[in-house]
């Protein structure tokens, strides 16, 4: 009997395992059949932009927290499928920051050529994975919200795939119940041209906090100040941004600081990170980590070691993006199809350890992205996904970094050269701090700058 699987998510992990299973189809191999639920009525994950928050049409929480204006903040080299370059997608080389809108064409584009959209059953959210032991299968739960229709079917593996970037750690300050202004999430962000002219708080100093602050700022913000638990950001930041501290209070519009510092603000946008969150799934079965480079109870960063029928795909907290969600999805196919044999228990939760150590003995940023590449390695090694210069895109991430200490409004107007085609990337046509069209049509034209 063929076997049966189910995925959970149709953003990039998701389609990264129905481009795995596809792949090993186009080369002869009978394959499982394949059931993937979207709680979406697209594909794209988080690359979906919707100006809803809160609920959608269904009540639904919704899952995005994608934002207009939102241009990668890596090198598109540095994420390339291996399989499915750039520059055969748009047919030339284009430069190296692209728009949410051009990343969501590239994302979905290697996607379409497979006929795969008919895997996928939209409008369904997973509302229980349960193991049967007596039948040694799982059920899966799900509820057609088009249909207004629960049901339960049955897999021989079940892929999660539904991100951990979609439910928001909102922590509390006291003051913020009487605060006059706005005071939202990240998750809940969506037009920078809310806050022309504002002075905006923003609370954490992740990629969110440097990323909405600057796009605040490039759209007219008064002004931007950060406040930090841990350590400043470190960047050189012009005239109208300012470092503090972590927030202590709130009393009416003026902020203080930890270091005795106050600013009056007019909104705040917390950037304090998501929680992974799997309410669909029971505890025997639930991943519960903060967002680490090597998360324990994954051999593999993707098989759930106290159950090896369920695999996770993209929890890790994340240098790599696109490429790594293939090497897990290539893995976990070929677990599933038997060409991979996994160890015993306690050698798969031996071998996590072993990778966890080697994770907190990385010093520094660049220690942590040697660490994911040699997983990306490890993974690639042992399946048929095309090798490609690790290396390579390993130095445009460390260049990277030292583009963004140098600039952190201007290393958007930089390229770099593909792992793929050996070619640098062009320069867009207008820099980044005075490109204000994020369309797919506007990134790609030629000829005169914007304005």
């Amino acid at each position: 009997m063929t076997k049966r699987v189910a995925i959970i998510g149709a953003g990039p992990s998701g389609l990264a395992a129905l481009r795995a299973f596809e792949s090993a189809r186009q080369k002869g191999a009978e394959i499982p059949e394949i059931v993937c639920f979207e709680k979406q009525d697209d594909w794209g994950g988080l690359w979906n932009y919707t100006w809803r928050t809160g609920l959608d049409e269904h009540g639904e929480p919704v899952h995005g927290s994608m934002y207009r204006f939102l241009w990668s903040n890596g090198p598109k080299e540095c994420l390339e499928f291996a399989d499915y370059s750039f520059e055969e997608h748009f047919g030339r080389p284009i430069p190296s920051y692209p728009p949410r809108a051009v990343l969501y064409d590239y994302i979905t584009g290697r996607i379409s050529k497979g006929g795969l959209r008919d895997y996928i059953r939209f409008r369904c959210p997973v509302r229980g994975v349960e193991w049967k032991s007596d039948l040694d299968k799982f059920r899966v739960t799900v509820e057609d919200l088009t249909k207004s229709h629960v049901y339960s079917e049955l897999f021989d593996d079940v892929i999660v795939a539904s991100g951990h970037f979609s439910v928001p750690n909102v922590p509390d300050f006291p003051g913020f119940q009487s605060f006059p202004g706005r005071i939202l999430h990240a998750h809940d962000f969506r037009d920078a041209n809310e806050f022309a002219g504002k002075d905006v708080l923003l609370v954490g100093s992740s990629y969110s906090a440097e990323d909405i602050g600057t796009q605040c700022y490039k759209y007219g913000a008064k002004s931007v100040t950060f406040s930090y638990r841990s350590r400043p950001m470190g960047f050189e930041w012009p005239e109208g941004f300012v470092e503090h501290p972590l927030l202590q209070k709130v009393e009416g519009k003026t902020a203080y600081f930890s270091d005795g510092a106050t600013r009056d603000v007019d909104a705040i946008v917390l950037c304090t990170g998501y929680r992974h969150h799997f309410p669909f799934l029971p505890d025997d079965l639930r991943l519960q980590t903060n967002n680490r480079l090597y998360p324990l109870g994954l051999y593999k960063g993707v098989c759930w070691i106290a159950n090896p029928r369920l695999f996770y795909l993209g929890m890790q907290d994340q240098y790599y993006t696109f490429n790594m969600f293939d090497a897990q999805a290539w893995y976990a196919r070929d677990v599933i199809m038997g060409r991979i044999t996994l160890p015993t228990s306690e050698a798969m939760t031996e071998d996590t350890l072993l990778w966890r150590r080697k994770e907190e003995a990385a010093a520094n940023p660049y220690e942590e992205i040697d660490f994911q590449t040699e997983y990306v390695r490890d993974l690639i090694e042992r399946t048929d996904y095309p090798a490609f210069d690790l290396d390579h895109v390993a130095d445009a991430f460390k260049e990277w970094k030292h583009d963004k200490a140098e600039g952190i409004l201007t290393y958007r107007d930089r390229s770099y050269v593909s792992a793929l085609t050996g070619k640098r990337a062009p320069v867009h046509h207008t820099v980044w701090m005075e490109a204000l069209d994020d369309s797919l049509e506007a990134f790609l034209k030629s000829g005169e700058p914007e304005g």
